[in-house]
C-alpha cells in the first residue's frame, strides 16, 4: 500500500482545496475548539464519497487535537479529561462499528443531518445549560461516545458539556482536545479492524492532519484578536447548505 496512491484519480486542484480546507479548519478549531469536523467533510464528501470521510478525519484529528494539546496543555483541566475518557470507550468503538456497516448513500444521510443538527444544537445547549458535576460530565460522556464513534461535526456536544461542567476558554479547547485525540485513537483501532483504512485514507489523513498542524499555533497568536461570533456565524451558514446538499445529494437516487 503506497501513499502516493492513495491519491489515484485526485486532481492537483482538488489536493490544493483540500489543503486549504485543512488549514482553515484547524484555524478555526483552535479558536473555537470546533469546526473541523463540520468543514472537512464539505470538500471530501463530494470528492471522495461518504465512506471514507470519518476514518479521515479520525486519523487527521490525532494530528490537530495533539498540536492543540501542546499550544494549550497548561490550560488542559486533567481530572475532567479522565472522567470524559473513561466513560465513553464502549460506546465510541460501537458507534464506529455502526458507520463501517453503512452504504455510501447512508453514510452521506448521517454526516449530513448531523451537520446541520449541529448548528441549532449549539445555540440551545449554549442557551439552556446548567452547571452539571462529575456524575453528569461522566454520563453525558457515554451518550457522546455513540455519536462522535459514527459521524462527523459531534464536536459541540463534548465542547457543551465541558462548559456546563464550568470550564472556560481555553481550557475548554485545551480539555476538548486532549479527549479528542483518544477518542480518534479508539475510532481508528475499530476502522482498522473493519479493514476501511485503505491507502486512500491513509494518504488524504496524513495529508489534512499535516497542514492542519500549524493551524493551532496560529489560532493561539489570533485568539484574543479574532471576535468569534464572526467565524461562528460564518461557519453554521456553510455547514448548513454543505449538509442540506449531501443529504439532497443521497436522497435523489429514491426520487
Amino acid at each position: 500500500m503506497s501513499f502516493i496512491s492513495g491519491f489515484a484519480d485526485i486532481s492537483l486542484l482538488q489536493l490544493l482545496l483540500v489543503a486549504a480546507m485543512a488549514l482553515f479548519a484547524s484555524l478555526i478549531g483552535g479558536l473555537a475548539g470546533y469546526g473541523s469536523g463540520a468543514l472537512m467533510p464539505l470538500v471530501q464528501v463530494p470528492m471522495l464519497g461518504a465512506e471514507p470521510v470519518v476514518p479521515i478525519l479520525a486519523i487527521s484529528a490525532v494530528f490537530a487535537n495533539m498540536s492543540r494539546s501542546v499550544a494549550y496543555f497548561r490550560h488542559a483541566d486533567r481530572r475532567r479529561a479522565l472522567i470524559v475518557i473513561a466513560a465513553p470507550t464502549v460506546t465510541t468503538a460501537l458507534g464506529a462499528y455502526g458507520y463501517t456497516r453503512l452504504t455510501n448513500d447512508g453514510a452521506v444521510l448521517v454526516i449530513g443531518t448531523m451537520l446541520i443538527l449541529s448548528v441549532p444544537l449549539r445555540r440551545v445547549l449554549r442557551r439552556r445549560a446548567a452547571r452539571i458535576g462529575d456524575g453528569g460530565l461522566f454520563a453525558g460522556a457515554v451518550g457522546y461516545g455513540v455519536v462522535v464513534g459514527g459521524t462527523a461535526g459531534a464536536g459541540v456536544i463534548l465542547l457543551s458539556r465541558l462548559m456546563a461542567a464550568g470550564l472556560e476558554g481555553a481550557s475548554v479547547i485545551a480539555t476538548d482536545a486532549v479527549i479528542s485525540v483518544v477518542t480518534s485513537l479508539i475510532k481508528i483501532s475499530v476502522f482498522g479492524l473493519a479493514g476501511v483504512l485503505t491507502a486512500q485514507v491513509l494518504a488524504f489523513a496524513l495529508l489534512i492532519g499535516a497542514i492542519g498542524v500549524p493551524g493551532a499555533f496560529l489560532a493561539r497568536a489570533f485568539v484574543e484578536r479574532m471576535p468569534v461570533h464572526v467565524h461562528a456565524a460564518i461557519l453554521d451558514i456553510a455547514v448548513i447548505v454543505g449538509g442540506a446538499v449531501m443529504i439532497t445529494s443521497a436522497l435523489r437516487p429514491f426520487s
